[in-house]
């Protein structure tokens, strides 16, 4: 799905942009890659079968997206610097 994957690529943008600019440190950057990898695995063994992604495979996705999304803005803007 190419919305699936540009935001997945986004959102690793938003990272990188994060740990250049110094608003995430190291155990946040990590966390947050983490969180982002586990993702592409469950969509990757979600596509394994051949048939694509149904659609609870992407809305539950979509959701983890979701909750990683806010995960990175917390990070960035909280109190904490490098």
């Amino acid at each position: 799905e190419a919305r699936i994957n540009q935001r997945q690529n986004r959102q690793q943008q938003r990272i990188a942009n994060g740990v250049n600019s110094g608003q995430l440190n190291a155990r946040e950057t990590y966390r947050l890659e983490r969180r982002e990898g586990h993702i592409a695995r469950y969509e990757a063994r979600s596509r394994a079968d051949g048939g694509g992604l149904s659609g609870r495979e992407r809305y539950r996705i979509e959701r983890m997206q979701d909750r990683t999304s806010r995960a990175i803005y917390r990070q960035k803007h909280d109190a904490q610097v490098r």
